[in-house]
């Protein structure tokens, strides 16, 4: 009279099968959301370097003697000013920035004479 009734094995082999396939779908539930926070952080970090490459050209303008650019930059963007500029180094400025993707938030030109302005330029990120 000392052995296992079959019976409580037989119910104890299948509560523990059904306790196996919970913990298998939750695991695969776990896997699922991570593949999807997986996705989200690369194209997060393809963005971020993305801008990176873009922004670090702003530092990068070439020296212009005459223009005496001046530049500050910011842990939140970079100023760039120069109180008195040439139209044509105007125009080559204009155009490495204007054909960037910046976010340009103050942009002042004045004209000085008819070959000479000055600038005042506010970039944030």
């Amino acid at each position: 009279m000392n052995r296992i009734n079959p019976l409580y094995l037989g119910l104890f082999l299948i509560i523990l099968l059904m306790f196996v396939f919970m913990k298998l779908s939750n695991a695969k539930s776990e896997l699922a959301e991570t593949k999807e926070a997986y996705k989200e952080s690369l194209k997060l970090s393809t963005e971020l370097s993305g801008l990176k490459k873009v922004y670090s050209g702003v530092n990068k303008l070439p020296p212009f003697r005459s223009a005496s650019l001046v530049q500050k930059a910011t842990k939140t963007g970079v100023t760039i000013s120069s109180e008195n500029m040439n139209i044509q180094e105007l125009n080559s400025i204009m155009s490495k920035l204007l054909n960037g993707a910046y976010n340009i938030t103050t942009f002042e030109i004045k004209k000085l004479s008819a070959t000479t302005v000055s600038l005042h330029l506010e970039i944030k990120w």
